[in-house]
């Protein structure tokens, strides 16, 4: 019986769970994950997660893989294992991949969205989805900002501390602020693409960029803080509930 290597693409409501991550003494989406599997294959297997998202972050694309002697259909695991999740958990998708796929180490990049409810009153609909901002912002000024993220940075000042990487140094790809007006008020969506991300880097971001449209910092001021290398130059860490893992990338899987 031979072994497989699985691919899953899992979309999560993060608000119930301790993150991705396993923990000792709170539930985590991979806890939950595992033992769907387990229940599925009678298997105990390691899931190995492209990100680590934080308490309450959001996905549509986190990427997982594990290994199986199960001989289920590799697109069939999507279906059978949604019958043992609960419903903010979701496998949209699952393909065998070579052995050598690694979730986290094979990832070349990743996608992540960042949702701002600016209103006068808050959504009760979006309380765990967006960040509210109760004054008006700027949506140019954040898009005149979003421009100097662009290229290859030292991002030390966007990085909260409990980081582990050996550099700050990352390289984005693209960043893009739109605005439409949802949920009886305007929803900014910040989309940041890049080929890696410091711990809290996409928040912090967010949070400045935040800043910049509340009229607290000036677009020009971004290459400064950038330079500074200081995180008390830049702004706050917006809340996790705003922040949504959108997709991983890979060379071919």
């Amino acid at each position: 019986m031979s072994m497989r290597n699985i691919k899953l693409t899992i979309e999560y409501d993060g608000t119930n769970y301790h993150g991705w991550q396993s923990q000792k003494n709170a539930v985590a989406v991979q806890d939950v994950v595992v033992k769907a599997i387990r229940k599925l294959t009678g298997e105990e297997v390691r899931l190995i997660g492209a990100s680590r998202t934080d308490v309450g972050v959001h996905a549509f694309g986190q990427v997982a893989n594990f290994h199986t002697y199960s001989k289920i259909p590799p697109e069939r695991f999507s279906y059978a294992l949604n019958s043992f999740l609960p419903e903010d958990i979701v496998i949209k998708h699952s393909k065998e991949v070579d052995m050598g796929f690694h979730a986290r180490f094979s990832a070349v990049g990743k996608k992540y969205r960042y949702m701002i409810f600016n209103s006068d009153r808050p959504s009760a609909l979006l309380r765990n989805r967006a960040y509210f901002v109760p004054v008006p912002m700027d949506l140019e000024a954040m898009q005149e900002a979003a421009s100097h993220f662009l290229g290859t940075h030292d991002f030390a000042a966007f990085c909260a501390t409990g980081g582990s990487a050996k550099t700050s140094v990352r390289t984005i790809t693209d960043i893009s602020v739109s605005k439409r007006h949802d949920y009886n008020g305007d929803i900014f969506e910040i989309e940041v693409s890049g080929n890696g991300f410091l711990y809290n880097m996409v928040r912090i971001i967010a949070g400045t960029l935040a800043e910049v449209g509340m009229g607290k910092k000036r677009p020009d001021e971004i290459p400064g803080i950038i330079n500074s290398r200081r995180r008390e130059m830049a702004g706050i860490t917006a809340p996790a509930h705003g922040l949504y893992l959108v997709e991983v990338y890979y060379e071919d899987n």
